[in-house]
């Protein structure tokens, strides 16, 4: 009976970093993210919300399988779990660096260390719940492209990397 709350937990967990970081950051992007110089194919900052919203959710909902299949938190989830709690927290730690410092060389090393651990999370994933491991594909898909937009915005705005004088 209590199955369900831990489903929900699982599945709602990402969205709390998520939110805080949106929620502590928002003020910072009409006032510079707005003015970074940008590839033509980033993404509007509508589709933000929304894509992080369905990744969030298919993310925690499978570490919930996951968590099912291994027996709830036993020796065999340390592994597996760990890189999941890891790779979200670089995932939370990703908008303070970017948006709160406006840290583009920090942003750009943590979303690098960030798509490592997805990966080998979607590795380990694999061999426990092949369902779990297809749900982080549009995450991932979504991180390269995330990531590919941090290396460019860092790329085409010098003067926003901390350290460097003109």
């Amino acid at each position: 009976g209590r199955m369900w709350a831990y489903t929900v937990g699982f599945t709602v967990l990402p969205h709390v970093g998520g939110f805080l970081g949106w929620f502590l950051n928002r003020k910072e992007i009409p006032a510079w993210y707005e003015k970074l110089k940008k590839p033509s194919w980033c993404p509007s900052r509508r589709a933000f919300p929304v894509a992080w919203t369905v990744l969030y959710t298919g993310m925690g909902y499978a570490s919930y399988l996951v968590w099912n299949d291994l027996g709830g938190c036993s020796s065999n989830a340390i592994v597996p779990l760990g890189l999941y709690g890891a790779q979200l927290a670089l995932n939370w730690a990703w908008p303070p660096l970017f948006f709160g410092a406006r840290n583009l060389n920090m942003a750009l090393l943590d979303i690098l260390c960030l798509d490592g651990l997805a990966i080998g999370t979607l590795c380990s994933w694999y061999r426990i719940n092949r369902v779990a491991a297809l749900l982080l594909l549009p995450y991932l898909g979504w991180l390269a492209m995330a990531t590919c937009l941090t290396i460019r915005i860092w790329k085409d705005n010098p003067e926003q990397k901390p350290g460097k004088s003109d």
